[in-house]
């Protein structure tokens, strides 16, 4: 018996952090819900995206992000929303939310083709909320279909830093 205990003992004496944290659980979501107005700074071009310019900027692009519980969706609009149509073939990113954290994603359709090698082009936007202000990066990368054609390509990350101010509600 007092094996039995001492067994049970150890295997639950490093799991009681986690016990008593919550085993681990996610902090419970901020509200991210609103329209922000977005700019965005340009930094590596990974990718080597045509008319990419480390250092350029754009301003006054407009996000309406939604929310229920955990799960937000942001749209892009006005002519930044049409480049992610045309280039894209969305505007809208979907994803979660943790505590102060925003995790989204927006999985291309338009497909591109250089030789052999076929992609789409996807686009992971992090950032955290803090008051009304949302910063972080988006990443875009593309998705190919694994030809060796590709290999200019795979696994590469064009990256931009973004802030966006909500506004009132």
């Amino acid at each position: 018996m007092r094996r039995s205990v001492a067994l049970w003992g150890w295997v639950l004496v490093p799991l009681l952090p986690l016990l008593l944290l919550g085993g681990g659980c996610n902090e419970d979501p901020v509200d991210v819900e609103g329209m922000y107005t977005i700019a965005l700074t340009n930094r590596e071009n990974g990718c080597n995206f045509n008319d990419w310019v480390e250092g350029d900027t754009t301003t006054g692009v407009q996000v309406t992000v939604t929310q229920s519980g955990d799960s937000a969706s942001a749209v892009v609009g006005g002519a930044a929303g049409t480049w992610f149509d045309v280039s894209l073939g969305s505007r809208e990113y979907s994803g979660t939310v943790s505590g102060d954290q925003v995790n989204l994603t927006l999985y291309g359709t338009r497909s591109t083709t250089a030789a052999g090698c076929t992609w789409t082009l996807n686009s992971i936007l992090s950032g955290t909320l803090t008051g009304d202000t949302l910063t972080g990066n988006i990443r875009y990368t593309p998705s190919t279909n694994g030809s060796p054609d590709c290999a200019t390509i795979e696994g590469c990350v064009s990256r931009q830093e973004y802030n966006g101010v909500r506004a009132p509600r």
